[in-house]
């Protein structure tokens, strides 16, 4: 049997409501201003719980990877809650075109659609591959240019409120500021502003400064970096709002930004060249854009140095940190990258690290748990614990896990405090 759904066409788009999945909360909502510019009215799901999970389990095998389950059930759970009208809805997933199975998600999901009776409901592309090109959004240098500023104000407003949310001494004034700098950034977005070099560095120091000035108490914390399969890393319906337990536990947490990725991605272009051969135009092109987005990169660290917080290096350095340990040539998933935002965290400060894995990920697996103990050889202060996600394992284990490696880290930080503690004068008779 064929599976197919209708395909998104251009008229549609003044008909219809798009709902895309929830993977970076902050980023994802600023980026969908980006699509509502383009005269997109779009919806970023927020519908959570384990009965997501269960309903994606009626509709996809449960060797699938865990994250399509989810999207598909976060789907399927949106269409049956009876908040929208079904014959003017269409649904939106993103696809990267690399060998990773989030590439064939789709397909699932058209079939899911029919089994459940929902076949009638259209399904868009948003890739830069050139994959489903009668149902992808149609994708031009002006929504590209909105794209790419809308995750690096993402990133940015994400980074400032872990960083200051643990320390606040009024609760909810990091969320609330976070709130006020995510309008404010959609309205840029939806305007055609703030997109510029000068008025982006303008905007990144404006609201760095906006969380500097939040009344903190600096207490030592644990610091523990989060990395792992795109999803999981980030959606807090695939790890189980994991950010929010961590800081229920007493921590700092560091989400490595989501143009990570998109560097990433960017910069295999060339890596494909330089390995395997291939059109050099391609890879000269893939430079000039990774050099462009590098600058916004600096520019967003250099606000968040000039006001005392912590900033990741330039993502070119970030590529030579695995140097010796995994090959640029690894690039299933999340490749090398997961590896260099490790030792990047463990070298920054961060040792304390989450590795989020969807149980059977076999990329993962390699670039993610199979690199723990090189790390550790290299870094004897960093405290590793992978942690699988899938509908078989329960919360509870998951968190007993991650609470064994927080209690490594608290015994830690007391030994660090203690050493720097100073030493009392000898008494004097």
């Amino acid at each position: 049997m064929e599976y197919t759904t209708p395909n998104f066409t251009p008229d549609m788009v003044k008909t219809h409501k798009i709902l895309i999945p929830n993977l970076a909360p902050i980023q994802f909502r600023v980026m969908a201003a980006a699509l509502e510019a383009e005269g997109y009215e779009i919806e970023v799901l927020g519908n959570c719980g384990s009965h997501v999970a269960q309903l994606g389990l009626q509709y996809v095998h449960n060797d699938t990877c865990y994250p399509a389950l989810l999207v598909i059930g976060q789907f399927l759970d949106a269409l049956g809650s009876g908040k929208y009208d079904l014959d003017h809805t269409a649904l939106c997933i993103t696809q990267t075109g690399g060998g990773c199975r989030a590439s064939n998600y789709i397909k699932l999901l058209r079939k899911a659609l029919v089994r459940a009776g929902y076949g009638y409901i259209p399904v868009a592309s948003l890739n830069f591959s050139g994959l489903e090109k009668d149902s992808g959004l149609p994708l031009n240098a002006r929504l590209l240019h909105r794209m790419i500023a809308a995750i690096e104000y993402g990133d940015l407003i994400a980074a400032l409120r872990s960083q200051v949310r643990p320390y606040q001494n009024v609760p909810g004034t990091a969320e609330a500021l976070a709130e006020k700098w995510i309008a404010a950034a959609r309205g840029w977005i939806r305007a055609g502003r703030g997109g510029s070099g000068r008025e982006i560095k303008e905007n990144f120091e404006a609201i760095a400064a906006d969380f500097a000035a939040v009344p903190v108490t600096r207490t030592p914390k644990v610091k523990v970096g989060v990395v792992g399969e795109i999803y999981v890393k980030y959606s807090p319906l695939g790890n189980n709002d994991l950010e929010k337990f961590l800081e229920s536990q007493d921590c700092e947490v560091n989400l490595p930004g989501l143009m990570g990725f998109v560097e990433y991605c960017v910069a295999n272009y060339r890596l494909d060249v330089d390995f395997y051969g291939g059109n050099r135009l391609v890879a000269t092109g893939a430079d000039f854009l990774l050099s462009y987005l590098d600058s916004l990169g600096s520019a967003a660290a250099a606000a968040l140095r000039r006001y005392g917080f912590y900033a990741p290096g330039t993502f070119r350095e970030l590529m030579k940190k695995p140097e010796g340990i995994i090959s640029l040539g690894a690039k299933m998933g999340e490749g090398w990258l997961l590896t260099a935002e490790m030792l990047e965290l463990v070298e920054g400060g961060y040792p304390n690290i989450v590795c989020a894995q969807p149980f059977g990920c076999l990329p993962n697996h390699i670039v993610g748990k199979g690199m723990i103990n090189r790390i550790r050889a290299l870094h004897p202060q960093a405290n590793i614990t992978a942690v699988d996600y899938d509908p078989s394992a329960t919360r509870v284990n998951q968190e007993n896990r991650i609470k064994l490696m927080l209690a490594v880290a608290k015994e830690n930080l007391a030994a660090e405090q203690a050493a720097k503690a100073p030493v009392p004068a000898p008494a004097t008779v």
